[in-house]
């Protein structure tokens, strides 16, 4: 819609008749968007400006990966929720049939707790960090040093609790 108005009172439409007007421009629009985007990228071109910043000019922390990795393990948990429901819908048996398949494999009891501690520790890193989130957004843990100290808690407390869980 914006575009169709601003199309229109750029051909003149709105402008003879300015009662049956639905927009006028308070400021008469002198260039348009490529003219815009073309100064820009001249005066970056002439300042010596990088087009944009790579990762590689950040120096990593433990922010930073904490926060790519809540968001992979949240992307993960979905897709591995969402492929778990669509294999009960589709496969033939019912749960206890796939338990007997699981049993009669016989993987034995480290295959078995690694494969727990795996699927555990997405969880309970995405648990303790939205928890963390939870407390940023009551405003608090904002200094850098307590940012650090809870990212380090997470970590440990996901570690614990996923090796623990394992154990069950």
């Amino acid at each position: 819609m914006a575009l169709l108005l601003r199309t229109l009172a750029r051909r003149g439409v709105c402008t003879p008749c300015p009662r049956f007007c639905l927009y006028r421009p308070a400021v008469p629009m002198g260039t348009t968007a490529k003219e815009e985007m073309d100064k820009f990228w001249a005066k970056n071109t002439q300042l010596n400006r990088p087009m944009s910043p790579h990762i590689t000019v950040y120096r990593w922390s433990i922010p930073m990966v904490m926060s790519i990795t809540h968001r992979g393990t949240g992307v993960g948990l979905s897709g591995g929720i969402s492929l778990f429901a669509l294999a009960a819908l589709v496969l033939p048996g019912d749960y206890t049939s796939h338990l007997e398949l699981v049993n009669s494999l016989s993987l034995g009891p480290a295959l078995i707790t690694s494969a727990k501690f795996i699927l555990a520790f997405p969880v309970m890193y995405h648990t303790c960090n939205g928890i963390r989130h939870l407390v940023w957004d009551l405003g608090k843990g904002f200094k850098i040093p307590e940012v650090y100290r809870s990212g380090y808690m997470v970590v440990v407390l996901s570690l614990l609790s996923a090796m623990a869980l394992a154990a069950l």
